[in-house]
């Protein structure tokens, strides 16, 4: 019987744990909502939010006309998941991937907003590394790098990166605590050389260069 909340999370988890134990087969047809909410103790529309979320991650398949059936015996993981498993060298990984090629894109599409963009978050960025504690320099770092993805003017790498963002911020807190040298905070002349890079138009350099910084990066926690 489910009785604590949320009530569609725990149906969903308990609908999963019947598959796996081969309740159902692969391509079986579950048991109508009335059957499965009677079963598990909630609403039929608890059913059919936990039938969703399993549909979400490729274990149920809603036929119109026919009904619910199992496709798939493990759920997927969603995209938050994976990236709060990654380790922070998967996420530097990921990081260069994704700023590399912004850095590329902005050195042909910087505007002048872009620009002054630059100049506020560096100089934030500069305060921030010399004075305030980790949270507050790590915003203000993340503030940089946003405002570069942003500068490259292309939807789906600054989605990618806002996506990256909680774990990149929890990364770079990990790396803070780890690294006694405090040479993080002392790489203001890789962020200034990256800004430089695109103002003057440069794709080739912008790229090398921010590759050349994250790669840095990712060397200290190798």
């Amino acid at each position: 019987m489910i009785r604590r909340h949320p009530l569609a999370e725990q149906a969903a988890e308990e609908l999963l744990r019947r598959i796996g134990s081969g309740e159902w087969a692969l391509g079986a047809k579950l048991p109508g909502e009335t059957t499965l909410a009677a079963q598990l103790g909630v609403g039929r529309s608890t059913i059919r939010e936990a039938v969703r979320e399993l549909a979400g991650r490729r274990v149920l398949e809603s036929r119109q006309g026919a009904g619910v059936f199992v496709i798939g015996h493990q759920a997927a993981e969603d995209w938050d998941q994976v990236l709060r498993r990654a380790d922070i060298t998967d996420v530097l990984e990921g990081r260069i991937a994704i700023e590399t090629e912004a850095a590329r894109l902005a050195a042909s599409r910087r505007t002048p907003a872009d620009l002054k963009s630059f100049r506020y978050t560096l100089k934030d960025r500069l305060d921030a590394s010399e004075k305030s504690p980790d949270d507050w320099y790590v915003e203000a770092d993340l503030a940089f790098h946003r405002a570069l993805v942003t500068a490259a003017h292309n939807t789906v790498l600054a989605e990618l990166f806002d996506a990256f963002v909680p774990r990149i911020r929890n990364t770079m807190l990990d790396m803070l605590k780890l690294d006694d040298q405090h040479r993080h905070r002392h790489d203001q002349a890789a962020h200034v050389a990256i800004a430089d890079a695109v103002r003057d138009r440069d794709p080739e350099l912008a790229a090398a260069r921010c590759r050349e910084h994250l790669t840095a990066v990712r060397s200290t926690v190798a």
